[in-house]
């Protein structure tokens, strides 16, 4: 037996046909059967039962498969963590980022990289959350910074809290609104609004503070997940920024962006967290990653 046979076994067993478990795992389905066998042998039971075109797991193939989880994952983790120490001071960062950690993060982490460490490998994926988790569970990236409140606690996830980032209005300088000395939601409700999707529970807050005409699904006209592109909208239309206000900072320094001061003031914020997949080695690169955010997202 070896960790081929196993990996060959889960694969039939995830997508429940000889063909397309080949066709992922790039060999030949003879190839395939005679892993299967081969393993069979080994274990001296069936672990698979051909029933015409189905097949299914025997209790035996059953129980192999669920500790195969265990040992391919190990395996991997091994090969990983060879891989490091191979790397030696070059390394490798390979993370994916929501929305606001994306827009406060990814230029000055580019330009740390390539000012201080040439030789390192950057790799930054944007997307929903729901899509980073499928790929931080797959190993396709290393972690992920995102909003907590999209991310559902589960065991295999390490999830560590980087606190609160403020979140407010925010309007270009030539807007109506930018020279009154205060807001009432009911001002902001006659503009377009542009944000980024909310969680539920940011919703609920907002509809807690401010009644229906908070709810997103209402108010929130123009929906992007990337904020650079939601400011630049705010920037040369009326549209009203709702994120978070350190991602306008360049524009709120030169003045061509204005915060409005909203009455009751604005109690929800981003809270953002850094996720990185339970029993994983840490890449060495990885550590500055950590460090970086930490001093990088904050107000």
């Amino acid at each position: 037996m070896n960790i081929k046979h196993l990996e060959h076994l889960l694969a039939l067993a995830d997508t429940g046909s000889f063909s397309r478990a080949a066709e992922k795992l790039f060999i030949t389905q003879s190839a395939l059967s005679r892993s299967i066998q081969s393993l069979e042998d080994d274990l001296d039971g069936k672990v698979l039962d051909r029933i015409g075109k189905r097949n299914e797991l025997t209790p035996l193939g059953q129980d192999v498969v669920a500790r195969a989880r265990h040992i391919v994952r190990d395996a991997a983790e091994l090969r990983h963590s060879a891989q490091l120490l191979q790397q030696g001071g070059k390394g490798s960062i390979s993370v994916g980022l929501g929305s606001g950690p994306g827009a406060l993060l990814t230029v000055p982490l580019m330009c740390a990289a390539a000012a201080r460490y040439p030789g390192m490998r950057v790799a930054i994926t944007r997307g929903p959350t729901e899509l980073q988790i499928q790929q931080l569970r797959s190993r396709q990236i290393d972690a992920m910074v995102v909003d907590v409140r999209r991310v559902t606690p589960a065991t295999d996830l390490n999830i560590a809290s980087l606190g609160e980032v403020r979140a407010g209005f925010i309007v270009n300088a030539a807007h109506p609104l930018a020279a009154k000395r205060s807001v009432s939601f009911q001002d902001i409700a006659q503009y377009p609004v542009a944000s980024t999707p909310l969680s539920d529970e940011v919703v609920r807050l907002l509809v807690d503070q401010y009644g229906v005409l908070a709810n997103p699904s209402a108010m929130v006209t123009l929906q992007c997940e990337d904020v650079a592109s939601l400011l630049a909208t705010v920037v040369q239309t009326q549209a009203i920024y709702l994120g978070v206000v350190a991602a306008a900072r360049a524009g709120l320094q030169d003045g061509s962006l204005v915060e409005l001061h909203i009455r009751p003031t604005l109690k929800v914020g981003a809270r953002f967290a850094y996720v990185t997949l339970a029993g994983r080695t840490e890449a060495p690169a990885m550590a500055y990653f950590r460090a970086f955010v930490v001093e990088h997202l904050h107000d």
